[in-house]
């Protein structure tokens, strides 16, 4: 099997949509709402972290793949960032409620053009996991920072399948990292090495930490994966590995409080571009 050029994880022929196309499309009813889910379950322990590298007042930032915006806002808001260019392929969320400070970009960010500027920050969430080409995607990303500029990556890490007990939800998960790689390419078997890329790209201070919000009835990361089932569905049971039964029985144990289980976690690696010489 090819290996993707600048790390050991192999890689699997990008299916042959992309995301946002043959699942996850922004035009579905309910889309921006699975996608708010996973901010609420993601966005505290992002916005510390990008806080926490620097991201405050005359931080120029770029958020790619910025989806609804939480992030970019809250940047904004809470951050008090002087500008944030919110990238995505589609900007219908991004430009439904503007606020000052708030630049929607609507770009491919793997198109060999992109070239919005230079910035303190470069910040992606659930983005490389996506595309054929991570190691790529992290050089260019890495590109457009600032001398000091940090840039800091988040993508799915599985704790959820390969050693856990078999049982429905684990048999859902399964079927949907299998489903989602065979239809849009996705892959997470790579992101514990993404520290690493971060390293290969000529990042210094690289860090990485895993962040696993807990599975509760009702919380915003079991109703995420409920409603990810839903418009993944057709590609899942497509994998053989379980049936429209077998993802209800698995949504069901999700709202059960008798049920114990991990949520995929969300990886972070951040690096810092070397300084300009004086």
């Amino acid at each position: 099997m090819a290996r993707e050029e600048g790390t050991s994880a192999p890689r699997a022929p990008q299916g042959p949509g992309l995301y946002g196309e043959r699942v996850f499309r922004p035009q579905d009813e309910g889309e921006a709402e699975r996608i708010d889910l996973g901010a609420l379950a993601y966005d505290a322990t992002t916005l510390a972290r990008l806080t926490q590298l620097g991201a405050g007042p005359g931080t120029r930032c770029l958020d790619v793949g910025a989806g609804t915006g939480t992030v970019a806002r809250a940047l904004l808001r809470e951050a008090g960032v002087a500008e944030v260019v919110a990238v995505d392929r589609d900007i219908r969320f991004l430009t439904a409620e503007p606020v000052p400070g708030l630049t929607p970009l609507e770009a491919d960010a793997t198109s060999p053009d992109f070239a919005p500027g230079l910035f303190d920050l470069v910040h992606a969430r659930f983005v490389l996991m996506h595309l054929p080409h991570p190691a790529r995607m992290a050089a260019r990303l890495s590109a457009l920072l600032a001398p000091g500029g940090i840039l800091v990556l988040s993508d799915a890490v599985d704790l959820t399948t390969e050693n856990a007990p078999p049982t429905p939800y684990t048999t859902a998960m399964r079927a949907m990292w299998r489903g989602l790689r065979e239809t849009i390419g996705t892959d997470v078997s790579w992101v514990p090495g993404c520290p690493r890329l971060l390293a290969d790209a000529g990042l210094e201070e690289v860090a990485a930490e895993i962040h696993v919000p807990p599975l509760l009835p009702g919380s915003p990361i079991s109703r995420f994966w409920a409603g990810t089932w839903d418009r993944a569905r057709i590609a899942m049971v497509g994998t053989g590995l379980v049936d429209d039964a077998g993802i209800d029985e698995a949504q069901r144990r999700l709202e059960s409080p008798a049920y114990a289980g991990l949520s995929p976690g969300m990886l972070t690696a951040w690096g810092r571009r070397p300084a300009a010489p004086p």
